[in-house]
């Protein structure tokens, strides 16, 4: 599957996500962990700027 064929299932997937949160049905830490996840496993054209994101926020933190 190539990443334009990927980009709608991540976009299913992350609207299925925000509607558990919304229901409280997944706290939404989690919801974050799975998008996140979701992201470094797919490798979507996101996942450079989510990487970035992430690797911001822990250098930030760790320090």
């Amino acid at each position: 599957m190539s990443e334009a064929e990927a980009l709608p299932f991540v976009f299913f997937f992350g609207v299925i996500t925000v509607l558990l949160v919304r229901s409280r049905e997944v706290p939404w830490w989690v919801a974050v962990l799975v998008g996140l996840f979701g992201f470094y496993l797919g490798q979507t054209p996101a996942f450079f700027m989510i990487s970035e994101l992430v690797t911001w926020i822990v250098t930030r933190f760790s320090a």
